[in-house]
């Protein structure tokens, strides 16, 4: 299954903004994807509530994954950019 690390770019983190883009990007996509930090258990990403229970801060390093590359890619860059600019 693809996955890939990117260290998160908001400034304040996965908070609601952010996590509200991220999972409206993976329900759109049609694909499941998760969320994990450090190994712990991954996430539903199609779940604002669920990414906010990650705790993931500016800087922390998050892992996704989905049964689609491009959808990997996709939502990775939105971890990674700064969703509060």
């Amino acid at each position: 299954m693809p996955s890939t690390t990117v260290t998160v770019g908001s400034a304040v983190g996965l908070h609601a903004r952010p996590a509200g883009i991220i999972a409206n990007a993976v329900n759109e996509s049609g694909y499941d994807v998760t969320l994990s930090v450090d190994g712990d258990e991954p996430v539903d990403a199609g779940s604002a509530l669920m990414i906010m229970t990650l705790g993931a801060e500016q800087g922390a390093q998050v892992t996704v994954e989905s049964d689609d590359q491009a959808t990997v890619d996709a939502i990775a860059a939105l971890v990674a950019k700064d969703l509060d600019a």
